[in-house]
């Protein structure tokens, strides 16, 4: 930056030399002005160039931050669940091994009580395989939904984060969206730029044939009765109907894995009193299960 404003400096000097010692032809001067209008403009571009770049860097923090802490919260989720299941199997474990203990000294048991004992440490062991394959199948659930998030915040991560929340509660997927992106203030017809995030939705849902789709809509508790809506519980069911509708005949996802709910105002993700909490309520979910007989899959040991 010294250098840049040095280079401006120098036709400044030039100039000023040559016009007080009045030997400087016109044709001379108008030449160090050009020169130096020419320096000032290049000066400014740079530093609006500067200026530009370090807004872009911040933002670029700003979202890198974002998608470190949502990654952390994930894994911290998954951690949890493979901690709680690893204590349980620890436990009976544990109680395996004192029964099997103790069996030396329960040499005076008649036959009846020995078979019962015997069983008794059958069924432990069939329950600690269990556990065992179950823990196993959470995690690869698990994968499989990381996986998904991943591909859906890909296909949509133009769309403004305001608008739209991907996150897994409870080992189930769910998009949430925003009615300002789906609806007009109480209608169920779903606006044109919605078109275009339900097509990249649908596409995530299309390569993957092993999950069930449920489409809620949610309201806030503002009373609403028009000649099309009667209330609340009827506009949350249309929105819902409307865009499984939109999943099917338009962008081809096969309705026998579709469902449309209706909510109402009754699951709020925030409090009605404001209206920032009344927009957080008004939304439509489409939360992503995977279907049973694959869920069984999964709990197989060598899947």
């Amino acid at each position: 930056m010294r250098i840049q404003r040095f280079s401006v400096l120098i036709p400044v000097v030039v100039l000023t030399a040559a016009v007080m010692s009045g030997c400087v032809s016109s044709k001379k001067y108008k030449s160090l002005q050009a020169k130096l209008d020419e320096t000032e403009l290049e000066l400014k571009q740079k530093l609006l160039m500067l200026d530009k770049c370090q807004k872009e860097k911040a933002q670029l923090e700003e979202e890198l931050g974002s998608k470190v802490e949502q990654l952390t919260q994930e894994r911290n989720h998954l951690q949890d669940e493979v901690s709680d299941l690893q204590r349980e199997l620890d436990f009976v474990k544990r109680t395996n091994e004192t029964l099997m203990d103790h069996i030396s000294e329960l040499s005076h048991l008649n036959k009846a009580e020995s078979e019962n004992l015997r069983r008794t440490l059958e069924e432990i062991s069939e329950q600690r395989k269990y556990i065992k394959t179950l823990t196993e199948g959470i995690r690869k659930r698990d994968s499989l939904n990381l996986v998904l998030v991943q591909n859906l915040k890909r296909s949509l991560g133009n769309i403004d984060d305001e608008d739209i929340q991907i996150e897994v509660r409870k080992g189930v997927v769910y998009i949430s969206i925003a009615d300002k992106l789906l609806f007009g203030s109480g209608s169920a017809v779903i606006t044109k730029r919605a078109m275009n995030v339900l097509e990249k939705v649908a596409k995530v849902l299309k390569d993957r044939s092993d999950i069930e789709v449920m489409v809620e809509g949610h309201t806030d508790n503002v009373p609403i009765h028009t000649d099309c809506v009667k209330d609340n519980w009827d506009l949350s069911v249309k929105r819902a109907t409307a865009v499984v509708r939109v999943l099917q005949n338009k962008f081809g996802v096969n309705p026998t894995r579709l469902i449309a709910a209706g909510r109402g105002e009754y699951m709020p993700k925030a409090t009605n009193e404001t209206a920032k909490g009344r927009q957080l309520n008004r939304r439509t979910e489409i939360i992503i299960t995977p279907t049973f007989a694959k869920y069984f899959e999964l709990l197989k040991p060598n899947n």
